[in-house]
């Protein structure tokens, strides 16, 4: 009788141990991600997480909380995910940028370009993502182009995932039409800005005010004809054309300095504003100024955006180079507790149209709605999401009253781009890190002055380059041209 019930007391014991067992929810998985993760469901047995992607634009979107609750439904269903954003704005970026990336702050996706990419790459910011983009993204892989692939490897690893895009750099004049009527301004003949002068000058006289708005990065597009080798310094470069791959000091070539003294009589005549130097972030409306993209964006994107009607006007014919194929990256946090998952979020932003609009758009029946023939009816120019900083165009769905698709016209500019003579190199700065590092912090004290026009051009060149060259300068350009020697002997 002892045995019999002894015995039954264990199998008491065990079925209840059994029902506990079955009974209790499994402990999930801690994500490191600062991310409240209260919108975090199931899937199946599948958790869902959540991702943080920190990118640049105009600020968060005030439609944002339902934007998140529409596109976090769609993407728990697809891969199990849920997204958050941070939309830093233009003027925070860089200070935002350096504590994320300096300080460890947690993330999982942030959007880098080629003027941060290589020094967070070497700082151990981002995710060897060389295999897992093969292995959990293969159709982004395919369908982004191999040289792609190849412009963003850094010791023949890939850190970023390219913006299949503009991935070539044309840069326009763009201008209010209306403000070119009203002058009788043929924007059609003018193609650099020695040849707007007069017309500028006019405009200022007659509107009272600066036509051509900077801010604090001035007119950089000037210098984009140079590469710059991945050394994150502008004054550092060889001319795209150049055959003989000579490194020069960029600010003191003659066409660079031609158009700086430009700048600089403008600023003093009134038609650049006068707190350009200081200046974070530029307005909405501008009544000219110089903006990359392709020439349909006038009427897309650039016109709608500073609500008035817009054309734009070739300024730099397309060029292709390792920094335009960088100009837009996105990057896995390289202590990310979900990398699999961030690498389906990102090759479905790129190629699942239905994601890549919300994205680009906005929230369906707020921001755009689709129609009938399956095209997109903007509704409003209030999303604040940078498009350009998210996925490819390509995906993008062709605007209702498009008369053709403007992506399109983006491909053809890729083909037509002219290869830069350095494509595919990058500066090993191994030997230089001191002098880059001493160089870059000259250049950062006189950007804003030199790009705006605020100081006399030959005055403030003679100074930069003469603290540059104090700082090491002539070393970086001797240790540049022997290792483009070698790799192209």
């Amino acid at each position: 009788m002892k045995k019999k019930l002894v015995a039954l007391l264990l199998l008491v014991v065990m079925l209840g141990a059994l029902v506990i067992g079955c009974g209790k929810k499994a402990e999930e998985p801690k994500n490191n991600n600062t991310t409240d993760n209260k919108e975090n469901e199931t899937k199946g047995n599948d958790e869902v997480v959540t991702l943080k992607w920190i990118m640049v634009g105009n600020g968060m979107p005030t439609n944002y909380d339902a934007w998140k609750k529409h596109i976090n439904e769609y993407l728990a269903e697809k891969i199990g995910v849920n997204i958050e954003v941070e939309v830093v704005a233009w003027g925070d970026w860089d200070n935002r940028r350096n504590v994320i990336v300096n300080s460890g702050e947690y993330f999982d996706i942030l959007f880098t370009d080629s003027g941060r990419y290589l020094s967070e790459v070497d700082l151990g910011a981002f995710y060897d993502m060389t295999d897992l983009v093969q292995k959990k993204a293969p159709d982004l892989y395919n369908y982004i182009p191999a040289d792609y692939w190849d412009a963003v490897k850094v010791d023949g690893k890939i850190y970023s995932v390219p913006t299949y895009k503009d991935s070539s750099m044309t840069n326009y004049f763009v201008w209010d039409t209306a403000i070119a009527d009203k002058y009788d301004i043929n924007i059609d003949e003018k193609h650099t800005l020695q040849s707007l002068s007069d017309d500028l000058k006019k405009i200022k006289d007659g509107e009272g005010k600066p036509p051509f708005i900077l801010d604090k990065l001035g007119a950089s597009a000037i210098l984009s004809e140079y590469d710059a080798m991945g050394a994150e310094l502008v004054p550092l470069g060889v001319r795209i054309d150049d055959e003989s791959r000579t490194v020069v000091n960029v600010l003191k070539e003659d066409q660079i300095m031609r158009d700086l003294k430009t700048l600089h009589e403008w600023y003093k005549e009134g038609i650049i504003n006068a707190d350009a130097p200081t200046l974070a972030e530029v307005p909405k409306y501008r009544m000219c100024f110089i903006a990359q993209g392709w020439p349909s964006a006038a009427k897309t994107t650039w016109g709608p955006n500073m609500g008035a009607d817009a054309k734009a006007v070739e300024y730099i014919a397309p060029i292709v180079s390792n920094s335009t194929v960088r100009g837009s990256l996105n990057a896995i946090y390289s202590g990310c507790k979900h990398p699999d998952k961030a690498m389906e979020f990102l090759q479905l932003v790129n190629m699942d149209p239905y994601v890549r609009d919300a994205f680009y758009y906005g929230l369906e029946g707020e921001n755009f709605n689709y129609t009938e023939d399956g095209k997109v009816d903007k509704l409003n120019s209030e999303w604040n999401m940078a498009g350009y900083t998210q996925g490819t165009f390509f995906n993008v769905t062709q605007l209702a009253d498009e008369e053709f698709n403007q992506w399109d016209e983006v491909k053809e500019l890729n083909t037509k781009a002219k290869g830069s003579v350095l494509l595919g190199f990058d500066l090993d700065q191994t030997n230089i890190q001191n002098e880059l590092a001493n160089c870059r912090e000259i250049w950062n004290k006189y950007k804003s002055e030199v790009l705006t026009g605020a100081r006399d051009a030959e005055e403030i060149v003679n100074t930069v380059t003469k603290e540059l060259e104090d700082a090491g300068f002539n070393k970086i350009m001797e240790e540049a041209q022997k290792q483009i020697n070698e790799q192209f002997k």
